[in-house]
């Protein structure tokens, strides 16, 4: 059977010079996925080429490589209808949207309307390539799979590009399995050898978790080994491209995820984990990446109209300022922890996904209370006892950590740790920027202003006509706070700053996830050191000496909660630290809100309350995995007589 492709060429995606793209109908078990673009090359009558007659050609072959880049997600806000997707379906966070439009992700995975005929999150249409992962990732295991098996005998002018290429293929395969793995689990086979629409299915077979993970890391190290493939992207025409620095970040993770309780199907890898991670680790920093430790825009970030964190705070600024800015291409960048960044910005992210009053829109994402209890006071101390947070399955009850002397209840924003201020807005914060609207006598702190550039109080309390707490409304908060962490301190549509280029893997997650395995594999003096890294750039102290593994683990958990906070990290850490039988009752099931009584003497009283007055749904054992989609799971069950689908779905 002769295999054909239909190509097209358009201006998009990478090459230097000219960049291409490509349109390639792809199938993998009976799937199809398609990706479009323009302007045609020289091809049959019928719009068809066969592969033999892509890899004769030099061009043509770019152009296949630049296929496998296509599904590569933006992630951040770009969830379907201006979403966070993950972090909006853990404890982290709320979106509005659940309310005002329960059709979308965020209210149908509350709401548990999800089915493995009908899921949210792999039957909604892919915005900017978040959503619909089984098909378009498989798609692109495909072609990555082709190209491996055919560049060695392509047509290509360059050897070192060639090289390069494969080594890019692999990277980019290794991704792709990595995306699936966290999503769907150990449903997946390896795919060496590019399958045939007419070969015999009935002998393919699932791979274990452990399996896939040793075939994405080896991937990885053939990444790794290319002397071609560079360790950073330094220039803008390569925009987008992969790196070797990427393919350690993926092996640090799935090593780590592999070790972790729900995959690891009752082997101990933490060791192996361990040694993966120090290595990587180890590689990152020898090639100069490095966290980000200075603010390098004091004129935007500490001046008197920032107001991030009290008294200009320095590590609140820096910290602010690196998330809200992207990597330059560059041999020296100022950003040197950014290993991987998506190739799109988020756009104008403050009218969609900051404080919705300031346009009058929605506010996206609002943080949660338990993720609020989770910054610690400045001295290092945790607000809860991290063993027993709440004494009551709605959260509210706090269980106030008893040697915490600085924590007021009711003066709960004070003397918090540096990335508190940067990433949440809180009743009694500001911010300058523009304004869409003049102020009400019941905005009773800002009255009267008029609409226009100016200084806001963010006031949350119950009945604050614009930033207030409302079960409802779109603009308002459900929570009690905004989210801060990814946008401009004064961006507005007079300075129409948008969202920063996502940062899919970083320096910092790579350090938290080597803490991680060196304290389960029984280092815990690397595991405090690490996780004291991370803590000092935040401007926060050293944990203390002495801790127990149990101790240390749940400093070292929580800090990873905070640093890697509404990063999409919390959705899955939550779940592979579950055991296979357990559910997300403890974490997912109740999500609370900061309800504050403005008093007549201008002071506040706080309390506590659920966001809504029902429980989520999605906290059941089921949603530790997404389903496969149903047809495919039919397709399957029927050629090979096993089923495929995930517990309970």
């Amino acid at each position: 059977m002769k295999q054909y492709i239909n190509i097209h060429v358009c201006q998009s995606f990478f090459k230097s010079g000219s960049r291409l793209c490509v349109k390639a109908v792809c199938l993998l078990l009976l799937m199809v996925a398609v990706f479009s673009c323009n302007k045609q090359l020289d091809m049959a009558p019928d719009g068809k080429l066969q592969l033999d007659e892509v890899f004769e050609d030099n061009t043509r072959v770019e152009a296949f490589l630049n296929s496998c880049y296509s599904p590569m997600p933006v992630k951040g806000t770009r969830y379907f209808f201006w979403s966070r997707g993950p972090v909006v379906w853990s404890d982290e966070a709320w979106d509005t949207d659940a309310e005002a439009e329960s059709w979308i992700m965020a209210g149908r995975m509350y709401n548990g309307d999800a089915s493995a005929g009908n899921h949210p999150i792999t039957n909604i249409s892919a915005d900017a390539n978040n959503g619909n992962y089984w098909a378009a990732y498989w798609a692109a295991i495909r072609n990555c799979t082709i190209f491996i098996t055919r560049i060695d005998a392509a047509t290509v002018t360059d050897e070192g590009r060639r090289k390069r290429m494969k080594a890019e293929a692999h990277l980019l395969r290794a991704y792709y399995y990595s995306e699936l793995l966290k999503w769907f689990g150990a449903v997946l086979p390896i795919e060496r050898e590019a399958y045939d629409f007419q070969q015999d299915f009935s002998s393919v077979t699932k791979a274990g978790y452990y399996e896939v993970v040793k075939f994405i890391m080896e991937d990885c190290d053939v990444a790794i080994a290319t002397n071609e493939l560079p360790w950073r992207i330094n220039s803008d025409g390569e925009a987008g491209r992969v790196n070797k620095a990427m393919a350690e970040a993926i092996k640090s993770k799935m090593i780590l995820f592999a070790a972790s309780p729900l995959n690891n199907g009752g082997q101990n890898l933490w060791q192996e984990a361990y040694d993966v991670n120090k290595a990587s680790l180890q590689s990152l920093r020898s090639q100069g990446y490095e966290l980000y430790n200075k603010v390098n825009f004091p004129q935007t970030y500490m001046s008197d109209v920032a107001f991030i964190g009290p008294d200009k705070n320095e590590k609140s600024a820096l910290y602010n300022e690196y998330f809200t800015q992207s990597m330059a291409y560059s041999n020296a960048p100022a950003d040197k922890e950014t290993i991987f960044q998506s190739r799109d910005g988020q756009g104008n992210i403050w009218n969609i996904d900051g404080i919705g009053a300031q346009d009058g829109y929605k506010s996206g994402t609002c943080p949660s209370q338990e993720l609020v209890d989770a910054y610690e006071t400045i001295d290092g101390q945790p607000i809860l006892d991290l063993n027993n947070p709440y004494l009551d399955e709605k959260h509210l009850q706090p269980n106030y950590n008893a040697g915490n002397t600085l924590y007021n209840p009711q003066d709960p924003y004070a003397n918090r740790d540096p990335r508190f201020y940067a990433s949440i807005y809180y009743n009694g914060s500001k911010r300058r920027a523009f304004w869409n609207f003049a102020e009400a006598p019941e905005s009773i702190e800002n009255y009267p202003a008029p609409m226009g550039n100016r200084t806001r109080i963010i006031a949350t309390y119950v009945g604050e006509p614009q930033t207030g707490i409302d079960r409802a409304v779109r603009r308002a908060t459900r929570t009690g706070y905004f989210e801060r962490k990814f946008l401009h301190p004064n961006a507005g549509g007079d300075n129409p700053v948008g969202g920063a280029n996502w940062k899919l893997f970083r320096l910092g997650e790579v350090i938290l996830n080597f803490a991680e395995a060196a304290l389960e594999a029984g280092h815990p003096d690397e595991a405090r050191e690490a996780t004291n890294e991370i803590r000092r750039r935040a401007g926060m102290p050293d944990l203390p000496a002495g801790l127990s593994q149990d101790e240390l683990r749940l400093r070292i958990r929580n800090e990873r909660r905070v640093e890697l906070a509404m990063e999409e990290n919390r959705y899955f850490d939550v779940r592979r630290w579950a055991q296979p039988g357990d559910d997300l009752d403890a974490t997912d099931r109740w999500v609370t809100a900061m309800e504050i009584t403005r008093n007549a003497n201008g002071t506040y009283t706080y309390g506590r309350r659920t966001v809504r007055e029902t429980e989520r749904k999605c906290y059941t054992n089921k949603f530790l995995w997404v389903p496969i989609p149903l047809a495919e799971a039919n397709r399957m069950l029927s050629i090979t007589g096993t089923s495929w689908q995930n517990p309970g779905w």
